[in-house]
């Protein structure tokens, strides 16, 4: 193992400041659900199951738009794409402090749509300014510096509301995203390289049955499964602690599993060989399962989830890494587009079912359920591949 797989990768031109100024102008987005969610409860006065469905809108707004802007970046390039769709995002975000709540519901929604998303744009430089070799250290710091957004970015929101409001929080989130537009926009890194821009200058778009192979469409089941995994053990660890009264030991235990998986990203990183993203997210899945016999004690559960959290950042990094491969350059926007649509599509998905079994059977189960999910999942990308295979065959 060597550092030096980090250090040859920042230093290729433009890659370190692409790296450092996505993750800034992301720390937002990390807040975005739980800032409006709060201002439905605090400022409009409406219950949780109100609350609910301005998350389940926004996240829909992010699963619809991030393909469509990703092939509008495909067709049209970068400035035009963040011109018009960062001028409509933020003018949502400002108007949303000031309607009532089914204008707001369908703002929040817009809200989503039109955000330039800041993870699959990430990759999407990440994939355009690094050779083929080089891109696991690249996308394990890119998934570290996102894992680490998930530390910083609620706990500064909740300072932020509790010492001023979700309001004024949202208001900001607004003019900081627009301040990172204008950013983006003059900086204007590149989404293709310049080989790629050489061999198809006139952004002509394939077929689509040219480029969703199985394979493609097995790393997004993989992802979904991986996002299921990690939104489902929150919410399990969530419900045991609160079960157990123990509440108050929440933070200890996720800071402990967001170190775990920065750890494990950056050893994804540097090693000379690593494991196929199918590969760590069964072992993730798997090393859930058992989980749920450390219940009773907080110190307990989080020594347990350690295992399992260490594969986090690796999971999503040869997701990445993956999906850049696989993805022609001209449909490349599109393509990371579809595989942030995957996450939203898990993350979606598992928490009313791991809240089923949480409701149903115990708090534990929460981490089983978590678990199966995955696995469920992970077996449909086998299936698909398969499935394509035989088709494949008969043809």
């Amino acid at each position: 193992m060597s550092l030096r797989k980090y250090q040859r990768v920042l230093a290729i031109p433009r890659v370190l400041p692409a790296t450092l100024f996505m993750f800034v102008a992301g720390l937002p987005l990390t807040i975005m659900t739980l800032t409006l969610s709060l201002h439905v409860l605090n400022e409009l006065g409406r219950g949780y199951f109100d609350a609910g469905i301005v998350g389940t809108a926004t996240a829909l707004g992010f699963a619809v738009g991030s393909p469509l802007l990703g092939r509008m970046i495909d067709r049209h390039g970068l400035r035009p794409v963040v011109a018009v769709c960062g001028t409509l995002s933020t003018v949502a975000w400002l108007l949303l402090p000031l309607v009532s709540y089914s204008v707001y519901v369908c703002l929040a929604f817009v809200a989503g749509m039109f955000t330039v998303p800041t993870g699959s744009l990430a990759r999407q430089f990440v994939a355009s300014l690094v050779p083929e070799d080089k891109r696991r250290p690249a996308y394990s710091l890119n998934m570290m510096l996102m894992e680490l957004g998930f530390v910083i970015g609620p706990a500064t929101g909740i300072l932020l509301i509790t010492r001023y409001s979700a309001t004024a929080t949202i208001v900001g989130i607004g003019v900081w995203r627009a301040l990172s537009y204008i950013v983006l926009y003059k900086l204007n890194w590149p989404t293709r390289s310049l080989d790629e821009v050489a061999q198809d200058p006139n952004r002509v778009r394939p077929k689509l049955r040219t480029w969703m192979s199985g394979r493609l469409l097995g790393v997004m089941f993989v992802s979904a499964g991986a996002l299921f995994v990690l939104y489902g053990t929150e919410l399990a660890l969530i419900a045991v602690l609160r079960s157990n009264g123990e509440i108050a030991f929440t933070g200890y235990v996720i800071a402990a599993m967001s170190v775990a998986s920065i750890v494990g990203g950056f050893i994804h990183g540097i090693v000379h060989r690593s494991w196929s993203q199918t590969r760590l997210a069964l072992a993730m899945s798997l090393l859930l399962l058992p989980v749920a016999l450390f219940d009773q004690v907080w110190w307990w559960l989080m020594l347990a989830l350690l295992p399992t959290n260490l594969l986090c950042t690796p999971t999503l990094a040869a997701g990445s890494e993956a999906v850049a491969k696989l993805a022609p350059a001209s449909v490349r926007g599109e393509v990371m587009g579809l595989h942030d649509s995957a996450y939203r599509i898990g993350q979606t998905l598992s928490a009313p079912l791991v809240g089923l079994a949480i409701d149903s059977l115990s708090p534990a189960m929460g981490f089983v359920a978590a678990a199966l999910g995955g696995l469920v999942l992970i077996a449909m990308a086998g299936l698909c591949n398969l499935w394509i295979s035989a088709q494949k065959q008969t043809a």
